[in-house]
Formats: structure tokens, C-alpha cells, sequence
């Protein structure tokens, strides 16, 4: 019952265009109408956004980087980045829990073999991954919360890897919302020279950890 709720919600967003409520232009044009609101109803207008945030990242909409904007444009840089920040991690953590509890039986009947393999590399180096993987700008946050719930990580190391790993991302896209007007649209936020680098930040742990490993099995 739980699964098909979610799928039906999911499927409900999609069907209703509800992704055009969520579009840079449609923020833009509503910026003034949401300052408005809050200016008059603040703490309303914060708590039913950071739910709003969570319910469409529990679901893997990918809403993620307008609502961001939305956050900074709102709240400002110092408060949005709080706001969003946990917002997303326990959205996440949602998605997570919900793609274990409710596809983690058939993925394991499906592919336990396989599973069990990676299962064992989670052990080792899963939070090393899973912070390289929120840092670079390749997969679908929302995504990644799915798939790594397909795994055997605990749950709080994957609330604070990503609250973590997520952090970076969230300073540069609510930075960003401060400057909303400005903004000719939401694809030059990430130049390719910030994507880089935030590649690079996420592969330096993973590469110190694989160093520091080569060192010890060479001294033994």
C-alpha cells in the first residue's frame, strides 16, 4: 500500500504537469508573491517549505535545484542554507529508508548475489562513495538515495555522510537564489569549471583513503 501511494504520487506529479510549477521561470515570476508571504506569515511560510522539501525529495522529484533556488531567494543565504540543508538530508533519508523497506526484499531476490558483493564494498568504503558521489554533479541526488537504500549502509551513516556531502552543492545553488533576478536561467549555476571542482573536492578522500591503505599493506 505504502509503494503504490508513492507510485501513485509520483505518477500524479508527472501526469499533472506538476513539474511546471517548479520551473525556474515560474519562480521567478512568483519571487515576489513568496516574499510577500513570508514578510507577512515568516515561520509559516518556513515550515511549509521545509516540508514541501522533503515530501518532493522522499519522492526523488527532481525538483531539487529550483527549490534550492527558492530557499535562497526566501531566506536568504545564512538561514536558506540551514533550512535546505536539513531539509534535503532528511528527504533523502526518506527516500532512502522507503527504497529499503518497500523495493529492498525484491532487489535482494532479484540480484542477491550480486548485492552481497556490494554489500561487502558498502562495508568497507561505502561512506567514501557516497560523499564522492554527492559531491559531483553526475547522478540524481534523489537517485543516489534510492539506489544506496538498495544497500546495507546504516542509516545514520548515510544522514550524516550526506548531510555532508550535500553541503557544497547547497552553498552554490542558494547562493545563487540570493541573486534570483539576476539569474537568466538555472543551467549557468554550475559552470564547468565549478563542476570540476567539485569533482575533484569529492575524489580527494577517496583518493587519501586509497593511499593511506596502499601505505599500510606496503609497511606490513
Amino acid at each position: 500500500m505504502l509503494l503504490l501511494a508513492a507510485l501513485g504520487a509520483v505518477a500524479a506529479f508527472f501526469v499533472l504537469d506538476g513539474a511546471r510549477y517548479f520551473s525556474f521561470s515560474q519562480l521567478q515570476a512568483a519571487q515576489a508573491d513568496l516574499a510577500r508571504a513570508y514578510a507577512e506569515q515568516p515561520l509559516r511560510v518556513l515550515a511549509l517549505y521545509a516540508l514541501l522539501y522533503i515530501a518532493l525529495f522522499a519522492l526523488a522529484l527532481p525538483v531539487g535545484s529550483v527549490m534550492t533556488l527558492a530557499g535562497g531567494a526566501l531566506f536568504g543565504f545564512g538561514l536558506g542554507v540551514v533550512v535546505v540543508s536539513f531539509a534535503s538530508t532528511i528527504g533523502a533519508t526518506l527516500a532512502f529508508l522507503g527504497a529499503r523497506y518497500l523495493l529492498g526484499d525484491a532487489a535482494r531476490q532479484r540480484f542477491g548475489a550480486r548485492l552481497a558483493a556490494v554489500d561487502q564494498g558498502i562495508a568497507r568504503e561505502g561512506a567514501y562513495y557516497l560523499f564522492t558521489l554527492r559531491l559531483m554533479p553526475v547522478l540524481p541526488p534523489a537517485l543516489l538515495s534510492v539506489l544506496f537504500g538498495l544497500t546495507a549502509m546504516r542509516t545514520a551513516t548515510f544522514y550524516a555522510v550526506s548531510q555532508i556531502g550535500m553541503l557544497a552543492g547547497t552553498l552554490v545553488y542558494v547562493n545563487a537564489g540570493t541573486q534570483l533576478a539576476q539569474l537568466e536561467s538555472a543551467r549557468g549555476i554550475l559552470s564547468p569549471t565549478m563542476a570540476a571542482s567539485l569533482v575533484l573536492l569529492g575524489l580527494f578522500p577517496l583518493g587519501v583513503k586509497k593511499a593511506v591503505d596502499a601505505s599500510r599493506a606496503r609497511r606490513l
